[in-house]
């Protein structure tokens, strides 16, 4: 864990190179969409799709470029990048600068809090469909590309043909799924320097392919002009308007380039996106448009078939290693999801791994992990192909998206001090646009729509649920405790036998006396010479740098008290800690002290509180949290816990 607030070397590297890093990572999501984007709108086996005639053309690529103008460019690259936390981007950090300033007005605080939470939760959602259809949709290039052969001319055999030929692309994306998971211990520190120039290949692919095509077919150019979106709306009736959910699939990595800002910059990630990666989208977009206007029965495939034959075997090679990377993104997206999440306290604490003794963010977190990996596995044994994958896909992302508009309104007006006039026409526009497009979504509900949400629901309610639990354990502790400096006072006035070294009670209540030192004390009847109460607290902002990472106040003769303070996105380091105590007359060795901690035994009862289910849940929940010791990196065989069962 690096202990600076600067983001390690980043202000070392110069702008081209941190761009090249930045593809990689930022882009690999959005970047692949035009895989699928196109084939989603117009493809015969897609069920919600319309004929490529020329006007159904412009209309539909239109819409694409200013869906990519307007959420991309205009909406995340000019104004949500402003929204910097610390260095930090993302739905939880622009949750936390949103409340900020609130604490006057509770429930409208409470309702921001409620929505980032949402928005990550479907986050999750995102995190399991994006490797699952990515890589199935580049492994079918193989049978698009027909690189599989042509099916025989009987029509049961043709059908047994058909049927092995889909098993052979599961297979082989299960494959890669398995193999990507398997090795997410080793860290992408390792992989990472490859990531950007293989990225940078596939967008310099994407414009060649497209202006290959956009030669022979300038007139789709016209689609620059709104208007052709327009009207297709407006004259295509509800079919037209049902296509808005295929058409979103080109910005589905749009969020991403706001949740990795920490990891680059926004400077380089609009460089990155002004100077490569959306000219390549535009003009693949475009190529794909102009091939189609002349060959409408490609519909099926339009992006493979842009390639000559040759290059079919190559592209479908570079898209799988595109798709690959863009899956790797997501994960490693995901597991610092989680990490501000269980920081925050809104998770459990889990066992998170430090992949990388110098890069802030390089974390792998072997729950999560092998969880994506199943949930992966069973979406493309559950649904087969990218057609159906794409019904899943699109809604949690537009929902996020939706959120992010709502919370950057709150941000703009209550922490920068912008005007209605200024930020409630803008924060309109992009709402009216991601509705629409939610909209159409929901049409697909039945046909996948609904898997994202159920996960984020059931997300969202394991963390609204850790919360509450978190809070009523508090509380009921609370109320059986004492202030350190009542404490003290007692047992000034009846020592008890004093023991050599030094006890650290771990308290999550500044200022309150630990259950664990009343346990100590009633069964032990003795208490060490020097008392160090520690508190450690999770600030809402990213990073906290040293000069504010710990404070010392002596209570009594022989009694501290220590406050930690760290960002959402650092994990608690005890030892580390206890060093930096020394700067202010505390010399302390975690190697040398015993460490009291107090383990609460959940009882569900049928007290107010929550109800009884999500009692449970809390329960449950608590008993695979990692054990706080290993969570604080306290040393092996320095800790004695103190069990105590607490009713809720």
């Amino acid at each position: 864990m690096n202990d600076t607030t600067d983001k390690p070397g980043l202000h070392k590297l110069s702008t081209t190179t941190l761009v090249i890093a930045a593809l990689g990572v930022v882009f690999g999501d959005i970047g692949t969409s035009p895989i699928y984007t196109l084939k989603e709108c117009f493809s015969p086996h897609s069920p919600h799709h319309v004929a490529a005639t020329h006007a159904n053309l412009l209309g539909v690529v239109s819409l694409v470029l200013w869906a990519l103008i307007v959420l991309v460019c205009v909406k995340y690259l000019v104004f949500v990048l402003r929204a910097d936390n610390k260095g930090e981007g993302g739905v939880l950090s622009l949750m936390a600068l949103a409340s900020h300033g609130m604490s006057e007005t509770l429930k409208r605080r409470a309702v921001i809090v409620l929505l980032g939470l949402f928005g990550a939760a479907l986050l999750f959602g995102d995190g399991i469909i994006t490797p699952a259809i990515s890589v199935l949709s580049a492994i079918e290039g193989l049978k698009d590309g027909g690189l599989l052969g042509s099916p025989p001319a009987d029509v049961a055999a043709a059908l047994l043909w058909q049927n092995q030929r889909e098993w052979l692309i599961m297979g082989i994306t299960m494959v890669i799924l398995i193999a990507l998971f398997s090795v997410q211990f080793l860290g992408t520190a390792r992989m990472g320097r490859f990531f950007g120039p293989i990225t940078g290949l596939w967008f310099v692919s994407l414009a060649a392919l497209g202006v290959s095509h956009l030669i022979k077919g300038p007139e789709i150019l016209a689609a620059f002009n709104p208007w052709h979106g327009w009207h297709f709306l407006t004259t295509g009736g509800h079919k037209s308007f049902v296509i808005l959910g295929s058409v979103f699939l080109a910005v589905t990595g749009g969020e991403a380039l706001y949740a990795d800002m920490g990891h680059f910059g926004a400077g380089p990630i609009r460089r990155g996106w002004f100077s490569l990666v959306l000219p390549a989208l535009a003009l693949n977009y475009l190529g794909q448009g102009a091939m189609l206007m002349q060959q409408p029965d490609l519909a099926h495939a339009p992006f493979f078939q842009m390639a000559p034959s040759w290059a079919t075997l190559p592209l479908v090679l570079l898209a799988t290693a595109a798709t690959v990377i863009a899956s790797q993104a997501l994960i490693t997206g995901t597991y610092s999801l989680t990490l501000s999440a269980v920081q925050l306290g809104y998770l459990p604490r889990l066992s998170i791994r430090h992949t990388s003794e110098h890069a802030r963010g390089q974390i792998y977190i072997p729950l999560v992990n092998w969880l994506l990996m199943l949930a992966c596995l069973s979406l493309v044994l559950a649904f087969r192909n990218s057609t159906n994958l794409a019904a899943a896909y699109g809604v949690a992302v537009t929902m996020t998206m939706l959120i992010t508009t709502f919370l950057f309104y709150f941000a703009a007006r209550h922490l920068w001090r912008w005007s209605l006039l200024k930020t409630l026409p803008l924060c309109l526009m992009f709402a009216v646009i991601e509705i629409a497009f939610l909209s159409a979504n929901l049409v697909k509900f039945f046909d996948g729509g609904w898997f994202p949400l159920v996960v984020g629901v059931i997300i969202f309610t394991l963390m609204t649920t850790w919360a509450t639990g978190r809070r009523l354990v508090r509380a009921s502790m609370e109320k059986s405790s004492l202030s350190q400096e009542m404490l003290c006072d007692s047992l000034k006035r009846n020592p008890p036998v004093s023991v050599p070294g030094t006890a650290i009670f771990m308290s999550s209540t500044s200022g309150r006396a630990p259950i664990a030192l009343l346990h100590s004390l009633k069964h032990y009847r003795a208490i060490h010479e020097r008392v160090i109460f520690m508190t450690l607290i999770t600030e809402d902002e990213p990073w906290v740098p040293p000069s504010r990472r710990v404070e010392v106040e002596k209570i009594a003769e022989g009694f501290w008290r220590v406050t930690g303070r760290f960002g959402f996105m650092q994990k608690p380091d005890v030892p580390r800690l206890l060093r930096q105590c020394s700067n202010q007359d505390l010399e302390v060795s975690a190697e040398k002290a015993t460490f009291f901690l107090g383990r609460e035994i959940i009882v569900p009862s049928p007290r107010p509180g929550m109800v009884r289910w999500r009692e449970h849940i809390f329960a449950f929940a608590s008993k695979l949290a990692q054990q706080p010791a290993t969570y604080f990196q306290i040393p092996v065989g320095r800790v004695i816990e103190l069990g105590q069962q607490v009713e809720i």
